[in-house]
């Protein structure tokens, strides 16, 4: 399979970018990558590889850039180059640490919706507290929602986690206010009833503060509540780690426990590590586009090419293009 990345996303581009590009090709012989980036900057970093192709792009779309104006009128950027690969089928799939908007808009626009799909959702696997991860939509690719868009969420996280996470059944939570059926606000309500009359494994409603606990396999929302949710866990786990820090080095007495509790802290660092989990993908389009954080380190890169490679592998557009269909029936 080929994987199209974007070279100069992100805000440690090139290098993380390259060095997560390496790691995978290492562990991934399956995989073909191909580069796209300004060719004097990623060449530093660049090791001579049968399985990767580095394709020059004089232009870069960054982080400030108007979204729908940057992909349409940078065409010779990396980000346009990745998407247009996919188009043309060049690349089964492609991943960009970049500007989201423009990434999701470039999506939308360039590589297209499937046919059924009103919108498509961002998602991505969240850590809970036993290690086992939980899968969320919408992050915010669309500020709002019907209640039709979240049953059409809940089926492609349905799909995503039976056939990449490999949950025999996974169990599906609408995000509320409270678990009482009749909770929250009309969009909530009317969305309990069509997922509830759906054929998915719907559990009903979950709270934010369960979230962590493993209440469910996949939690759906509108996007403008699950992006305010993402960065509120991923806040919260970064000052908490913080805070942790700082009270184990404030004093030498601390600073010993800290050295006896070295294996334990970094294991609780790796369950709320987002790096781990790979990147957001934009379930809903005609092939896998992967949006890594921005902060990704190499790490972070290679976990989001494992998780574009088995999107790939696990035809997963494919099975979403048909659980669509079918439920329209």
């Amino acid at each position: 399979m080929k994987i199209a990345i974007d070279g100069m996303g992100g805000d440690h581009a090139p290098k993380s970018i390259v060095e997560g590009v390496l790691l995978a090709l290492e562990d991934f012989p399956n995989i073909e990558i191909q580069l796209y980036g300004k060719q004097q900057e990623l060449q530093p970093y660049l090791k001579q590889h049968e399985r990767l192709q580095v394709i020059h792009c004089e232009e870069v779309v960054e982080g400030d850039d108007d979204p729908a104006r940057a992909v349409r009128r940078k065409k010779d950027s990396s980000m346009a180059k990745i998407l247009e690969a996919v188009t043309e089928k060049r690349a089964d799939a492609c991943l960009s640490a970049g500007n989201t908007g423009a990434l999701m808009a470039g999506g939308l626009f360039k590589v297209g919706r499937i046919e059924g799909v009103a919108r498509p959702a961002l998602a991505t696997t969240l850590p809970t507290i036993d290690g086992q991860g939980f899968l969320m939509l919408d992050l915010g690719a669309n500020a709002d929602a019907k209640p039709e868009n979240i049953l059409q969420y809940a089926i492609m996280g349905y799909v995503y986690a039976k056939k990449v996470r490999g949950i025999d059944n996974p169990r599906v939570g609408l995000l509320n206010i409270g678990t009482e059926d009749k909770k929250g606000n009309d969009l909530t309500k009317q969305a309990f009833t069509l997922l509830k009359e759906s054929n998915i494994h719907f559990i009903g409603n979950v709270e934010a503060r369960d979230l962590l606990n493993n209440v469910a396999d996949v939690v759906v929302t509108d996007g403008f509540t699950g992006n305010m949710v993402l960065k509120s866990i991923e806040g919260t786990a970064g000052a908490m780690m913080t805070m942790l820090k700082e009270a184990f080095m404030s004093s030498g007495k601390t600073k010993i426990s800290a050295l006896l509790m070295k294996n334990e802290l970094k294991n609780l660092k790796g369950k709320l590590d987002y790096s781990e989990y790979g990147g957001a993908a934009l379930f809903g389009l005609q092939a896998p586009v992967i949006k890594a954080h921005g902060s990704s380190d190499a790490r972070a890169i290679y976990s989001a090419i494992r998780q574009a490679s088995i999107m790939v592998e696990h035809h997963v557009t494919e099975v979403i293009k048909e659980t669509i269909a079918e439920s329209q029936k």
